[in-house]
């Protein structure tokens, strides 16, 4: 790993690098609190709304769409990139710092329309100050038949013994965030 990095906080990371159609049911750490959502968006143009759920995915508007605080800086997800997402109200947040393992821009054909049969995303594993030790993936995804789905892959373990103890709380908040990320994929991908 570069030196430039902070350490991630659990090891083996990159599970969550999935390209169709690769199995999202198999190659996962073992003592880990496991989330694996998948849906499908059901819209009029599924190929132009997997461009806006990828771009919405990439450029952290599904995170801000579920009510998460990310500094509008923050780059779109790329390998490398650092961001903290924060939940709380105005300058008293708290912020879960994550690093960007893996992204995947959608591939398009030369008239610029998404080939079926691909994902799209990004995947992010835990740093320091971060309540949980895993990683999360987020896929748009396009499958062979033109549907559209939105898929969340996550492994976690409470971070330290005091989040741990509230594990069953930390468990409903992690439940909660999952629910609002697919209301605001939905949301962005809608038809208005």
């Amino acid at each position: 790993m570069n030196s430039q990095y902070r350490e991630l906080t659990y090891p083996d990371p990159g599970r969550t690098e999935r390209p169709y159609p690769s199995p999202m049911t198999d190659r996962w750490p073992a003592e880990y609190r496991l989330v694996l959502r998948k849906e499908e968006l059901a819209v009029a143009d599924p190929a132009a709304a997997f461009l806006r759920l990828a771009d919405s995915l990439l450029g952290w508007d599904v995170h801000r769409g579920a009510g998460l605080w990310v500094a509008p800086a923050t780059p779109r997800a790329a390998p490398g990139v650092e961001m903290a997402s924060g939940i709380g109200l105005g300058k008293v947040r708290y912020y879960a710092p994550c690093r960007v393992l893996w992204a995947a821009e959608p591939v398009l054909d030369d008239a610029g329309t998404p080939l079926p049969g691909q994902r799209a995303g990004f995947g992010y594993g835990t740093l320091r100050g971060h309540p949980e030790r895993g990683e999360e993936g987020f896929y748009a995804e396009l499958d062979d038949d033109g549907r559209l789905y939105f898929r969340i892959a996550a492994y976690s373990r409470p971070a330290n013994a005091v989040i741990g103890a509230a594990n069953a709380v930390n468990v409903r908040v992690q439940q909660f965030f999952t629910n609002r990320y697919f209301a605001a994929a939905y949301r962005l991908v809608s038809d208005s």
